[in-house]
């Protein structure tokens, strides 16, 4: 009986766990110095999307991914498809590789791998953009 209470409890302590995971937000609204607001992960790394992908598919893959990881999430139902105080619509694609990456507008969003928190040095290189917020 003793085990089975255990049970019971690592399953509740589980399935709130899940919960709480599932309604963390893919993303956050950032002040940046130069750009002003701007799309971050919730540690603050600027998103950014690429105009190669105007057509709201999936083109960064293999070694741009490496420099451009994308935003991934666990599932689909993970991404709210509106975040409060951010104007647009949050949504998935799904990559080639299986993994579900955020959209933003229908724009996949990526990060840079040589940026840290705070840092936009992207900014119209090579066709990508931070993706700016309005007001």
């Amino acid at each position: 009986m003793k085990t089975l209470a255990l049970l019971t409890v690592a399953f509740a302590a589980l399935a709130v766990g899940s919960a709480t995971a599932a309604t963390r937000a893919p993303a956050i609204r950032y002040v940046d110095d130069q750009f002003g607001p701007v799309l971050a992960t919730p540690k603050k790394q600027a998103l950014y999307y690429w105009n190669a992908e105007k057509d709201f598919k999936i083109h960064c893959t293999g070694s741009c991914a490496k420099l451009w990881p994308p935003l991934v999430a666990r599932s689909r139902a993970a991404v709210p498809a509106h975040l409060a105080g951010i104007r647009g619509t949050f949504g998935t694609i799904k990559r080639p590789d299986g993994r579900i990456q955020v959209t933003y507008n229908r724009r996949p969003v990526y990060t840079y791998i040589h940026e840290g928190p705070t840092e936009v040095r992207c900014n119209n290189v090579g066709g990508w953009f931070v993706v700016r917020l309005r007001g």
